[in-house]
């Protein structure tokens, strides 16, 4: 079996996954809770397809008991 390629996304294709701010996504990085940023050149980053998916599956995950807003208890 081939080892799978890595797939690269850049900064426009990350944001139509993730609808956060370029800052709080700098900052979720920061502090390792988000997928570090591969720097492709001085002036243009990539981040792992693979890296990114399972962070958004992992809060799928870790939020499945969330309340829904308005639904008051």
């Amino acid at each position: 079996m081939e080892p799978r390629q890595k797939v690269l996304i850049n900064r426009k294709k990350l944001h139509s996954m993730i609808p956060l701010s370029e800052r709080t996504i700098f900052n979720m990085e920061q502090r390792g809770e988000f997928p570090r940023r591969i720097a492709l050149t001085r002036r243009n980053v990539a981040w792992d397809l693979a890296e990114v998916e399972a962070w958004i599956e992992a809060r799928k995950a870790s939020c499945q008991q969330a309340d829904r807003p308005g639904g008051g208890q």
